[in-house]
């Protein structure tokens, strides 16, 4: 007898008249939002200018979203191209079906693109914005939750998940609740990668490089506790030997470019810097200005002033 789990939502979509409030898809916004956010914030720090990330994140958002749903379908394809399925469906987003493989790998073409267009380098845009990808995870995962998806194992711990729908095969009952699990390590990421930027500079896409190979490791566990339909090499899910490539991928350009590229950019954003350089330039050329006013009105010269000021007394 299950004496206390999480309750799953009753259903995952509100309307507001004839519109559709997804849960999922609110869920997916408002990580985007905390990343952009974030980033933004860290973007500043380094040197950047304000507006930059979110400029850039016009083009890294919907690469990272087509990047994560053909990922989806293209690994999950008997969900929509085999027998008794619509091919159609392949195309509904809201209803749940990112890969983040293919969301980040497709993101990063997006933000290079951005990168290339204002000048800047896409390692030191990485590294701003990787914990607020991190982030943006952690509040995605709850989308899976909106949805009854993506749960573990049986279990009759009380953090287990009660899931009450019976649609694409599913069974009633308590399960791991692996979208928290997931959840909660991307928050531990983040705030690592937050630490170890400030602990040891990270610069050249190696905060970023931590965050890809910390949230693998996590996701190599978790993956392995779920139990819906996935393709298996070797025994082990696709997705376990995805982190695992991606993990070795992440930790040999940590140690290379430690080696190649030490310490971090002295500049992030040229421009930015002209500007501060401007700024700084007429704020020096205000004061002069203020001084030629005093000793107009006062009817000396300043240069007399100077020169006056070394009689003894």
């Amino acid at each position: 007898m299950e004496l206390a789990f999480i309750p799953s939502p009753s259903r995952g979509v509100l309307y507001l008249g004839p519109i559709p409030l997804r849960g999922y898809a609110f869920c997916i916004i408002i990580g985007v939002f905390v990343a952009v956010w974030l980033g933004n914030k860290r973007w500043i720090a380094r040197g950047g200018r304000a507006g930059t990330v979110a400029d850039i994140a016009v083009w890294a958002v919907p690469f990272g979203l087509v990047g994560g749903r053909l990922y989806h379908v293209i690994t999950d394809y008997e969900l929509y191209f085999s027998e008794g399925r619509d091919w159609v469906d392949a195309f509904k987003i809201w209803e749940g079906g990112l890969g983040i493989w293919g969301a980040i790998a497709l993101g990063a073409v997006g933000a290079w693109i951005g990168c290339r267009r204002r000048g800047i380098p896409l390692p030191a845009y990485a590294d701003a914005i990787a914990p607020g990808i991190a982030f943006a995870q952690a509040i995605g995962r709850w989308g899976n939750w909106f949805n009854q998806e993506l749960y573990g194992k049986p279990t009759d711990l009380p953090w287990a998940l009660e899931i009450t729908s019976s649609a694409d095969g599913r069974v009633p009952g308590t399960y791991h609740p692996t979208f928290l699990y997931e959840s909660l390590w991307c928050i531990g990421v983040a705030f690592l990668v937050i630490w170890a930027d400030r602990r040891f500079r990270l610069g050249h896409g190696r905060a970023f490089a931590l965050y890809v190979a910390a949230y693998c490791t996590g996701r190599a566990w978790i993956e392995y506790m779920r139990v819906d339909d996935a393709h298996h090499i070797l025994g082990l899910r696709l997705n376990v030997w995805t982190a695992i490539l991606v993990f070795l991928l992440a930790v040999t350009y940590l140690v290379l470019s430690s080696k190649k590229r030490p310490g971090r950019e002295d500049v992030v954003e040229p421009g930015a810097a002209a500007s501060g350089e401007d700024a700084d330039s007429d704020e020096k050329s205000g004061h002069a200005g203020k001084d030629d006013e005093i000793a107009d009105e006062s009817g000396t010269d300043p240069a007399k002033n100077e020169a006056g000021s070394g009689k003894k007394t």
